[in-house]
């Protein structure tokens, strides 16, 4: 498929990606405490050699006490950690490909004790949980600002250690989540808001705080979700006008390229329109999109975590995501569990061994291949 548009260079700011193949970003928690290994860099230098344009990390928690919950997380903050990631770049680059780190905060879906720091507090908007029971202090402004200047600390590493790119993870349900969302987000300063553009003030202080610490040069991706993993069912912008808002604010704060999650990718987002969640933010943003959900694969992502594994799609799924492609309803494409399991799946895209590709076995989940 060397001619198809899938297999096409794509261009944002000076970095250009050989195609529009990206790994998702998949916690895989084989970084004893915070520290990614030999067996890290082989990992993803595998995905680098066999033809993926962009490797996204893993999540890698920021530099807050509170931001991890599970210490064999990585983290962009310890010489030892940041030692680590030396060692995953260079292995990248030395395999020929690019990649960026996934900048990430728990916030309080980090219960107490959990982590590397136990006796840390978690943050998060209001010391309010998703069912909206008051369990900690509601934060002050200074400490909300330092939350959104730890994603600038950690980028900054980013850029010291050579990476492409970065992406922050602003969805499903974590941090920068949660203070979209109302139910969590009950402030009444600044960083609070009846409006969903109102709520995404602090995501607008972390992307100011990245872009600040990377350059302009290096691009900058927002992972953004509606669904959440305390509610799969949640809307964060219920229409397209509320939708339009919302990424405009987020765009004009610096964000390159939106990463739009959805559990299936197929499916369209509003009423009377095909478009999925990327098409959409696309559409309305003018900025490039990656659309990410279960591609590849005919099972749902959630049942991964519950052990069962799925089938892969096919060829009729890989020219469904060309078609899209060309009809510009958006421009990359996130592949998660079939790369996970496989790290030769875009390589067998590409040659079109459209019957060796594979579906997804959830005892890859506690290996890295």
């Amino acid at each position: 498929m060397t001619d198809s548009v899938l297999f096409s260079p794509f261009k944002v700011g000076d970095l250009t990606l050989p195609n529009r193949f990206v790994m998702a970003p998949m916690t895989r928690s084989f970084s004893p405490d915070g520290n990614p290994t030999d067996d890290v860099a082989s990992y993803y230098a595998r995905r680098a050699a066999a033809d993926v344009g962009l490797i996204l990390s893993e999540g890698v928690t920021v530099d807050r006490l509170g931001a991890s919950s599970d210490p064999r997380v990585p983290n962009m903050v310890t010489p030892t950690a940041l030692a680590g990631w030396q060692q995953v770049i260079d292995a990248v680059h030395a395999a020929g490909g690019l990649m960026g780190p996934q900048l990430w905060h728990v916030g309080m879906t980090r219960k107490p004790g959990q982590g590397p720091h136990p006796d840390a507090a978690s943050d998060g908007p209001s010391g309010i949980t998703h069912t909206g029971k008051a369990v900690l202090p509601v934060p002050t402004e200074e400490e909300v600002a330092d939350m959104a200047a730890a994603y600038g600390r950690s980028a900054a590493h980013a850029r010291e250690l050579g990476f492409d790119m970065l992406e922050i993870h602003g969805a499903h349900g974590y941090l920068i989540d949660q203070f979209f969302w109302a139910v969590m987000n009950q402030r009444d300063d600044r960083f609070g808001g009846d409006s969903l553009t109102d709520r995404a003030a602090f995501a607008v202080e972390v992307i100011r705080a990245c872009r600040e610490a990377a350059g302009d040069a290096m691009p900058i991706f927002l992972r953004i979700s509606q669904w959440k993993q305390q509610d799969y069912a949640a809307k964060l912008a219920t229409t397209p006008t509320e939708l339009e808002a919302f990424v405009g604010v987020l765009a004009d704060a610096g964000v390159d390229v939106f990463h739009c999650s959805q559990r299936r990718f197929w499916e369209p987002e509003f009423e009377g329109s095909d478009l999925n969640f990327a098409g959409w933010v696309k559409k309305l943003s003018g900025k490039p999109t990656v659309t990410v959900g279960s591609v590849g694969l005919n099972g749902d992502f959630f049942k991964s975590f519950q052990g069962e594994g799925a089938d892969a799609s096919g060829r009729s799924g890989i020219d469904d995501l060309a078609r899209r492609v060309d009809d510009g309803e958006f421009d990359l494409i996130a592949v998660g569990r079939a790369l996970l399991h496989d790290p030769e799946w875009v390589a067998k895209v590409r040659d079109e061994q459209f019957d060796a590709l594979q579906g997804f076995d959830a005892a890859s989940l506690g290996r890295l291949t």
